[in-house]
């Protein structure tokens, strides 16, 4: 795993304008065949909580998961990583409303968009809608978050709205609540629960 870090953080410099030969190394060295792309961390949390949920050791499958930063960073790290650089398989995960950029990104690095799974509107709202308002309601009791969770709904930009999208904002007010609760949503799903996108990508993998 340690070794797994190590590659993203290359690729990370190398994106940011570093050598590529450490990327390129450690890819040989851990025999790498897929990368898949991420827009932040809190994906990230998401698709190694369900890895872990499923026995998958994605690193041992050659499969490497990257979040970017964002998704405008999708046609430099399919240009590394892709056809024109490493030669690995791509796939991924995005919002619908960052999709054109993972389209172009991949296009234009001679890569199937077809491999790309879409969240309706992005993986917390598939989250949510999975589970349902109420065992989201459930963790964040769990969690110590509940006086949070209801100060936000006692505020007048919220209050009227569906539960859903209060939840979903929730979830974004606070450093790191995107990427805890990433791993947390995703870790209660029950087998027959995880969002199609979700799903599809792990299918693929």
């Amino acid at each position: 795993m340690a070794d797994m870090w190590a590659f993203r953080d290359a690729v990370s410099g190398w994106a940011a304008g570093g050598p590529g030969g450490p990327a390129s190394d450690l890819a040989v060295r851990l025999g790498l065949r897929t990368a898949v792309l991420l827009e932040g961390p809190s994906d990230l949390a998401a698709v190694e909580a369900l890895a872990a949920r499923r026995g998958r050791d994605l690193a041992a499958e050659g499969v490497c998961v990257v979040p970017m930063g964002g998704a405008m960073s999708v046609g430099r790290y399919a240009g590394l990583l892709g056809p024109t650089g490493l030669g690995l398989r791509l796939t991924g995960l995005c919002d619908v409303g960052e999709q054109r950029f993972y389209d172009r990104g991949l296009e234009r690095a001679g890569a199937s968009r077809q491999d790309i799974y879409v969240c309706a509107a992005d993986l917390e709202d598939e989250l949510i809608r999975a589970l349902g308002t109420a065992r989201v309601e459930e963790i964040i009791g769990e969690e110590g978050d509940l006086r949070a969770w209801q100060t936000l709904q006692r505020q007048p930009a919220h209050q009227g709205r569906p539960r859903h999208q209060q939840l979903r904002r929730f979830l974004g007010t606070k450093k790191g609540r995107k990427i805890r609760y990433g791993h947390l949503l995703t870790a209660a799903l029950a087998p027959g629960e995880v969002p199609a996108p979700l799903d599809g990508l792990f299918a693929s993998v």
